[in-house]
């Protein structure tokens, strides 16, 4: 009987670990978890965005018991890729030891899309656009990850 390979650590990294990174958390465990051991955090914390709990909920996703955690808390794993989603928190990823891969997937920023919304159905749709650019590209995962190192 063969062995199975380990599941690759990841971190999804944004700036306040809100909705971006969350958001790839649960798609990455919902989707991938046979094949990543998947955590989310922030260079700051904001608390959990209730709308990305929402949208993806609507995708059969819970993350409604997840929270809003700040690097510090996760820095002790050896991860093996870290994944920044927002272009601040790239640019103030710091560095991790040993054999850690960070690659930057910047994703748009549903909250503030969602500021020119007309109305609650706009801003969501803002959230879903962001919640299956997500959702695409976490299947590509943990594959597109060798193409994507940098």
């Amino acid at each position: 009987m063969q062995e199975a390979e380990p599941k690759l650590k990841v971190l999804f990294l944004c700036t306040g670990n809100s909705c971006r990174s969350q958001m790839a958390e649960g798609w990455a465990r919902h989707l991938k978890g046979d094949a990543i051991d998947a955590y989310s955090a922030g260079i700051e914390t904001h608390g959990l965005n209730p709308h990305a709990v929402q949208v993806m909920a609507e995708a059969g996703v819970d993350i409604s018991d997840h929270r809003s955690k700040h690097l510090d808390e996760v820095k002790h794993i050896p991860f093996d890729y870290v994944m920044t989603v927002c272009d601040h928190a790239h640019e103030s990823c710091p560095l991790f030891p040993g054999r850690t891969t960070v690659v930057h997937v910047g994703f748009d920023d549903p909250p503030r899309l969602a500021k020119a919304a007309k109305s609650e159905q706009e801003a969501l749709d803002c959230y879903r656009r962001v919640r299956d650019e997500i959702r695409t590209f976490v299947e590509t995962l943990p594959d597109s990850l060798k193409t994507q190192e940098t």
